[in-house]
């Protein structure tokens, strides 16, 4: 098959949706396709058997692209669409993937050019943009309306989670499977090559977050909570990898504020390719995400490296953790300071949690396992695309 892969980020880089962006690509370059793959301008080419990257060619005025919705993400997109209508005219695609915004482009090809697609459904539009923008609420319904027709009239919608996967079905999708987030770490990954207890003269134990530092993260709670932990027998620091230098700035001035600067320490961007690494160096790994339904990448890393894991009770996460591999906890300062006390305090709890985690992920969250679900997809795709005449195609529109 001929597929056009629509991804409107910047690729690659080390950031959740690029990452699964990549892992698709391996899938389906694995399968033997042909792949057209549009990104942003930003981030550094691969190489994939199959595969050609096209990148928009955003001017360099508009700077870099943050995660999450945002009107400088709308004026890339304006470049993106010019992108992908050139290729659309240039070739016959089978199918086209789309994630995100740009599942509207794909609808639009649908309709003036008969091409299927598939829509890769890794968050709600509808309600990422009321939770960025409140005063767009009373316009929540429309949002809801747009979202439900786009995976109406898709060929197959490819959520990334439980719960995004309900919300296809309630919006009458046509056929789903569930292309779950996983970790790419390797044994070998695990391996400790640079001591960041040494380099930041940690002498006790770390909780650590590896991530964005965008505010649905959850950064203000874990800070907040952290300065609550009580005193303990054995020192806890606190090691924070990722984010801008604007929000490093914002939150290592929190932490000031809250008179826990010497025991958080900011690194900075830490590379993928790396990522076990920093993993294994820890004693409490953290996700305290309090936005969102989609279940955030990291924590499939996070449990493979066999370190205890401590995430927010909310669905984003316990839709499919549960206490029996990691600690889900309350999103709320008190709450989740407490469960960080327990984890520090009790090694054979982190222990028996490491271990269940790290099984967890490997009987269902591997390459190996997502490549069976990406097949399994693709598969279906294969048998009914090529059954859909340009003409039947047009006529699926539901309004």
């Amino acid at each position: 098959m001929r597929i056009l892969l629509l991804a409107p980020h910047p690729f690659y880089i080390d950031r959740g949706s690029p990452i699964d962006v990549d892992i698709l690509v391996r899938a389906l370059s694995r399968r033997g396709h042909t792949v057209d793959l549009v990104v942003y301008g930003e981030g550094e080419d691969r190489q994939y058997p199959g595969v050609t990257i096209h990148r928009a060619a955003t001017p360099a005025w508009l700077g870099r692209t943050r995660p999450g919705f945002s009107l400088k993400k709308l004026l890339v997109d304006l470049w993106f669409f010019a992108k992908a209508r050139e290729l659309v005219l240039r070739h016959d695609y089978d199918v086209i993937h789309a994630g995100e915004e740009a599942v509207f482009f794909a609808m639009w090809f649908r309709a003036r050019r008969g091409i299927p697609y598939v829509y890769d459904l890794d968050s709600s539009i509808a309600q990422q943009l009321v939770e960025k923008m409140p005063w767009l609420k009373p316009a929540g319904w429309f949002f809801n309306w747009c979202e439900a027709r786009a995976i109406r009239s898709a060929l197959a919608t490819a959520p990334v989670c439980n719960a995004l996967a309900d919300l296809a079905r309630r919006r009458g999708a046509r056929h789903v499977v569930t292309l779950h987030d996983i970790s790419s770490m390797k044994p070998g990954d695990f391996a400790c090559r640079e001591s960041i207890r040494e380099k930041l003269g940690i002498k006790g134990l770390v909780l650590m977050y590896v991530g964005n530092l965008e505010p649905y993260q959850g950064i203000d709670l874990l800070l907040e909570a952290f300065a609550r932990v009580p005193s303990i027998p054995v020192p806890l620091d606190l090691v924070v990898a990722g984010g801008t230098p604007e929000l490093i700035r914002q939150y290592s001035s929190k932490a000031s504020r809250l008179g826990i600067a010497e025991k958080t320490h900011f690194i900075g961007p830490w590379p993928a390719v790396r990522l076990g690494e920093l993993l294994v160096q820890a004693d409490i790994l953290t996700a305290p995400r309090i936005k969102g339904i989609n279940t955030p990448q990291k924590v499939f890393p996070y449990l493979h490296s066999g370190k205890a894991v401590l995430v927010t009770d909310l669905p984003t996460h316990s839709q499919i953790l549960t206490q029996d591999v990691c600690r889900l906890a309350p999103a709320e300062p008190d709450g989740f300071a407490r469960a960080i006390c327990a984890l520090a305090t009790d090694p054979q709890a982190r222990q028996r949690l490491g271990a269940a985690g790290r099984a967890f992920v490997e009987k269902n969250h591997t390459f190996e396992a997502h490549e069976r679900r990406v097949n399994e997809l693709y598969d279906y795709v294969q048998r009914t695309a090529g059954s859909i005449s340009h003409a039947t195609t047009l006529a699926l529109n539901p309004e």
